[in-house]
């Protein structure tokens, strides 16, 4: 029998990680983790938090304060803001608390998978235990391939460079990077062995549902154009949840400063997965949307009016068209991170449109749709063509799936598809008059989509090498 000293934190303290190495779990309290029930508890992890600063201002919905980019020595947030492939990224990046983070979560994954067998216990809650922690450590592998390789292209995966793929508890392993199509195929592989386990009434929300497996299926499979599997896959999910909250109702009622929705009760919830954890969104004054994204919201949208804000005057530039996520966590909680049902009915939509059945795909954004717009036109009309219908599915994940991970990874995506692909300006300052404007352009193939590995991981592991055409400083 082995006995495995752990802490189960709600938090789990960062360290150092490289694909060479796993991260020890901080003890703190320990505990002996011995029967299958206890390992199976071991998946609940609240908190899980996945940092997108190495990214965030790489899209097109995003702003930033122009005090925060104007006479401001470069950093990661200003090289990205300003597209600026010039200057050394490498070297600024000597540490990611999002590769550090995202790999300990492995490190987890990997200790209830390797040791559960060993437990006491019944068989089938290790089955079940092994499945959750194979569903979450795909879902990790997931972030990690989104954010340091290219976006998936069936024309060069076996070939792009991937990420280091982890797939036990070794302290001693020192694995080769992966391409992206194999981590694909481990993913995909995690996912099944998953699935003829998981429930659908998991025991708490932090364990992963029949829904979200489904969903996240489904997900991967779009990812790789996988079209008809991943139709499949969405429909599966939506008949476990299919929910929307009726942000139409709730602004007749008031919205959150009058009716509270926290985490527990928005009915869209598929995973709880952050990108600060239990404080999600209580620094929305960091989160500015552009003049784009809030143009494309229009008037009417309840997105937009009920937890926007438009007229601070230290969070925002007056006279830019820009807003910010202005509610706390505790009056609305909005997953970024994790899944929720309407990314599965946008996915549906999308692989309608690909197949060509556009009636279908507009009236699935128009189920959507009935629970967002205010006034005006609620149902969109069927264009005529794909590429059309295609835009609306695009703009509508926009909308809906603001702010976390979803638009950077739909660049990506997008990008290796020559009828989807943008070409992204921004003229900046909008507001200050003092320095002169330019207008700053992000190609659909620069190298600046795939973020350097951390310069701790590099040093650490020699086979671990980055997947652009950049240097590393030794």
């Amino acid at each position: 029998m082995k006995h495995l000293h752990i802490t189960i934190l709600s938090l789990i303290m960062l360290t150092a990680v490289s694909c060479e190495e796993y991260t020890d779990l901080t003890p703190k309290g320990a505990l002996v983790v011995e029967t299958a029930g206890q390992f199976h508890e071991m998946v609940s992890l609240p908190g899980r938090g996945y940092p997108i600063t190495n990214f965030q201002y790489l899209v097109d919905d995003q702003w930033m304060k122009e005090s925060n980019v104007i006479g401001v020595t470069p950093n990661i947030n200003t090289i990205n803001f300003t597209f600026d492939e010039s200057v050394d990224r490498v070297s600024l990046m000597t540490g990611s608390s999002f590769y550090n983070q995202a790999y300990t979560y492995i490190n987890r994954w990997n200790t209830i998978i390797s040791l559960v067998d060993d437990s006491k216990g019944e068989a089938s809650t290790k089955q079940l235990a092994k499945a959750e922690a194979k569903i979450y450590r795909a879902y990790d592998h997931f972030l990690l391939v989104n954010h340091y390789a290219k976006g998936y292209d069936p024309q060069t995966a076996a070939s792009d460079g991937g990420i280091c793929i982890m797939d036990k508890f070794d302290l001693e392993a020192q694995p080769s990077k992966s391409t992206v199509a194999q981590v694909y195929d481990f993913i995909q592989k995690d996912i099944e062995d998953a699935l003829p386990y998981l429930q659908e009434k998991p025991l708490d929300v932090y364990h992963p549902s029949l829904a979200f497996a489904y969903a996240f299926k489904a997900k991967v499979h779009l990812f790789k154009r996988e079209i008809t599997k991943a139709k499949e896959a969405a429909e599966k999910s939506l008949s476990y949840n299919n929910k929307i909250f009726d942000m139409v109702a709730y602004n007749a009622q008031g919205g959150p400063n009058v009716v509270p929705v926290p985490a527990a009760n928005n009915i869209e919830v598929l995973s709880y997965m952050y990108m600060n954890g239990y404080n999600e969104m209580n620094f929305g004054q960091l989160y500015i949307i552009s003049p784009e994204l809030r143009t494309l919201f229009g008037t009417n949208d309840a997105r937009f009016n009920l937890f926007f804000n438009t007229t601070s005057t230290t969070n925002l530039d007056q006279g830019s068209n820009t807003a910010y996520w202005g509610t706390v966590y505790t009056k609305f909680f909005y997953p970024t991170v994790g899944m929720k049902t309407t990314e599965v009915y946008l996915m549906l939509a999308e692989c309608y449109a690909r197949e060509d059945k556009l009636t279908e795909a507009v009236d699935v954004l128009n189920t959507l749709r009935a629970k967002r717009i205010l006034s005006g036109t609620v149902n969109l009309p069927v264009p005529a063509t794909r590429k059309e219908t295609m835009e609306l599915v695009i703009n509508e994940r926009r909308k809906e799936l603001l702010l976390g991970f979803n638009r950077f990874f739909d660049l990506k995506r997008l990008n290796t598809e020559t009828e989807y692909a943008k070409t992204i300006t921004r003229v900046f300052p909008i507001v200050n008059k003092t320095v002169p404007q330019k207008t700053y352009t992000l190609l659909p193939n620069s190298r600046l989509y795939i973020v350097p590995f951390p310069l701790t991981a590099l040093m650490k592991n020699p086979k671990l090498t980055l997947n652009t055409d950049e240097k590393v400083p030794f």
